[in-house]
């Protein structure tokens, strides 16, 4: 511990003995303002390597595939459930047209 840190360690300690929750409040404030005081730890590059992008690339793709099917089967169903109502539909009306 610096000699600073020591100094508002005794503070803090004298302080909660005599106000329990003003003190809590210092020390939040005090622990905010410390960090900027530091310097900051490098960042990790987190930058997707060649491979990386590839296989996420050939992933979208095959989910653009698979969607792509799927919304091709699904109208097929529509379209064949749709023909279905019309046939039903018109072999109604000339039921009851008769």
């Amino acid at each position: 511990m610096s000699h600073s840190s020591v100094g508002r360690a005794e503070a803090f300690q004298e302080l909660s003995r005599s106000h329990p929750e003003p003190a809590v409040f210092i020390e939040a404030q005090t622990v905010a303002m410390e960090p900027a005081c530091r310097k900051d730890k490098p960042k990790l590059n987190s930058t997707p390597t060649r491979g990386d992008r590839a296989k996420q690339r050939s992933a979208q793709q095959e989910l653009k595939q698979r969607q792509r099917a799927e919304i091709y089967a699904l109208n097929k169903v529509m379209t064949e459930l749709e023909q279905q109502q019309f046939e039903a539909f018109c072999k109604q009306m000339q039921s009851q047209g008769e």
